[in-house]
């Protein structure tokens, strides 16, 4: 394995890395900052927790030496505030000895603050794209010099939708520049976004695209309800010890409230709640206090954890499926970080193991199934919830077989009160237990 020395990363950086303790590349720093270093267009897939950040930061302000004029001559494009805010704070770490100025900007506050913050000029700008857009579209800033453009966590920016932006800011910024695309994945959409936007690239993948990192545990709970998910996550939360530090991942606001209110009081520590109806100041309080390691869980939906870097994170639990496969890669990614262990626990209704097959061919592995342990009070699936999941079961066989005509039908003429008690529950399909 080489050194950073013998990738050629600048002395000044050596003396941060140091500081940090970073002593060896990480297997995609090690590949990618020599294509870097070459001038080349470059698209690089990795799993989360591989060190993807450093490896195109530390060719990135080794080339860019020292300050230079007023105007950003790198942009980094990332697809939230919060990770906005920790590409910053790892730039922060990287240039101490140096005197390259760096700000990051994103959505949800004043786009004037933001003006202000990089009036006196900015060598890198970590930015998400509208906010990059509302900044050019005041002439807050200027895109003329841009020679290194990146687009961090490809494969989110597309499923949140900045296709638009991107095209509008790949019409302002110089045509002769250099290229980076980054994705946990390596999908049919982030494929025809690089040929769109990189022209002739080279590929660089470290793991076949969508795969877990090594050092996680995976394991599944087969769960017949909402309520059991509830129970199961309260009983596995009492142990202190092994679950030290956790993020409880949820799909939905609703559901981080319901999780919240059934621990705060039954389990210790520390717990806090992220999600788009939590303010930005608050999330962002969150998310430092739980790096500094202040709260032991937390409960955040899959946009407000983005950027999320903790490297002692024991264990991340699937509350629910991921509305998007790729994120399930995401979720368990925030755990067996920096070389560390940890464990993803997945809690699956009948209703989403239809979901759970597509992630399995996803990541090219079947997740052993975990009993759910003794003491744990397995409820009954009411009423309104058996139905729901049997229609939706029905909805997921037509989609696989159109000629299916549907096994669930129920008589609108029968009045509420008059419903039978359900007879039966959806089935879980036979799987291993590891």
């Amino acid at each position: 394995m080489k050194t950073f020395e013998e990738l050629k990363v600048s002395k000044a950086l050596l003396k941060s890395l140091d500081d940090i303790g970073f002593i060896q590349p990480t297997p995609i720093q090690e590949t990618i900052i020599p294509v870097i270093f070459s001038g080349a267009n470059v698209v690089g897939i990795a799993q989360t927790g591989t060190g993807k950040t450093a490896a195109y930061l530390l060719p990135l302000l080794t080339k860019l030496v020292r300050r230079e004029g007023n105007e950003p001559r790198a942009i980094v494009l990332v697809p939230t505030r919060e990770l906005s805010v920790q590409v910053g704070e790892d730039t922060s770490e990287l240039i101490s000895f140096t005197d390259i100025r760096h700000a990051s900007v994103y959505g949800g506050v004043g786009w004037t603050k933001h003006a202000e913050l990089i009036r006196d000029g900015v060598d890198i700008l970590i930015a998400t794209p509208g906010r990059l857009w509302d900044l050019y579209q005041a002439n807050a800033v200027s895109l003329r010099k841009v020679k290194y453009f990146v687009i961090d966590e490809a494969d989110r920016m597309l499923d949140m939708g900045f296709m638009p932006q991107l095209r509008q800011l790949f019409e302002i910024i110089p045509h002769k520049r250099q290229n980076m695309l980054f994705s946990a994945t390596f999908s049919e959409k982030v494929e025809e976004m690089a040929q769109e936007f990189l022209d002739h690239y080279e590929r660089v993948e470290m793991a076949p695209s969508a795969t877990p990192a090594e050092l996680v545990d995976q394991q599944l709970y087969l769960v017949p309800n909402y309520k059991t998910k509830l129970n199961l996550i309260r009983h596995l939360l009492e142990d202190e010890t092994g679950f030290s530090r956790i993020i409880i991942f949820v799909k939905t606001k609703e559901a981080a409230d319901d999780v919240f209110k059934v621990i705060r009081r039954k389990t210790e520590g520390e717990k806090r709640i992220v999600h788009s109806n939590k303010g930005q100041s608050t999330r962002m309080n969150s998310m430092r206090d739980f790096k500094e390691g202040k709260i032991r869980i937390l409960i955040s939906t899959d946009m407000s954890a983005r950027g999320l870097d903790v490297t002692l994170v024991s264990h991340v639990i699937n509350f629910d499926i991921p509305p998007h496969y790729e994120d399930y890669v995401h979720r368990i990614g925030r755990t067996a970080r920096a070389g560390n262990h940890g464990v993803a626990i997945t809690l699956v209704a009948p209703d989403e193991e239809w979901h759970l097959k597509k992630i399995e061919k996803l990541i090219r592995m079947e997740i052993p199934v975990t009993d759910i342990p003794v003491g744990v009070e397995i409820e009954p699936t009411g009423f309104e919830e058996n139905q729901r999941q049997l229609r939706e079961i029905d909805r997921q066989r037509k989609l696989d077989d159109p000629t299916f005509k549907g096994a669930f039908h129920i008589k609108k003429s029968r009045p509420e009160h008059k419903r039978p008690k359900s007879t039966g529950q959806p089935a879980f399909r036979k799987r291993r237990r590891g």
